[in-house]
């Protein structure tokens, strides 16, 4: 049971340093042709940078623009293969990457998929909307979708406002009752997107 006496909050902890953003992630993967057929030709990021791992020139180093000039580097040789089964990690290991998708476009991102022949199963996960699939080697991918119009900078705001008025309910997790009552305590007339409907995926 994670320890509620820790607080959430947007404040500045009392830290040595605090961390700007997200400068970008790496993750091991197959080769090089699976690799940007996933994330570049079906998930559509731009292939930035190519050029040999510098820790071990034998592999290759791949960059992908994630939308938003946060980056996404896969290490990959032509020497491996993929592997769509289902990856299973330790403690310490990466259980899924999440990457924001447009509300309007999740019913296309479903179809592409469908085409592709990646499954997925989509959620209704109360703060936003979840689409998950896998990519070429099992790596669980999330497409996540706003479930309101929130600007980027009060979108910690919200959560935190979100998380204290959850607490205050006695809910297990934060519902979409939680984020209207955030947005409104905030001041944010922040307009609702059109998703379809979905359970929580809660137990599954």
């Amino acid at each position: 049971m994670a320890d509620d006496s820790i607080p959430v909050s947007t404040d500045a902890p009392d830290s040595p340093f605090r961390t700007t953003g997200t400068d970008h992630i790496t993750v091991w993967g197959s080769n090089a042709e699976e690799t940007i057929a996933f994330y570049r030709d079906l998930l559509g990021m731009p292939l930035v940078l190519r050029q040999p791992n510098l820790d071990d020139p034998s592999q290759t180093h791949l960059f992908f623009d994630t939308g938003d000039g946060r980056i996404l580097t896969v290490f990959v040789s032509d020497e491996r293969s993929s592997n769509r089964g289902r990856l299973r990690t330790q403690v310490g290991g990466v259980h899924h990457l999440s990457f924001s998708i447009a509300a309007e476009d999740f019913e296309d991102v479903m179809e592409a998929l469908e085409e592709a022949g990646h499954g997925y199963n989509v959620f209704d996960r109360g703060i936003f909307f979840s689409l998950y699939t896998q990519d070429n080697n099992g790596l669980i991918i999330e497409l996540s979708a706003d479930k309101y119009d929130i600007p980027d900078d009060r979108r910690g705001e919200v959560l935190a406002t979100a998380q204290r008025i959850r607490e205050e309910d006695g809910a297990d997790f934060a519902e979409d009752r939680h984020m209207q009552q955030a947005l409104e305590e905030l001041g944010l007339d922040a307009e609702p997107n059109d998703l379809p409907d979905a359970s929580t995926g809660v137990g599954v």
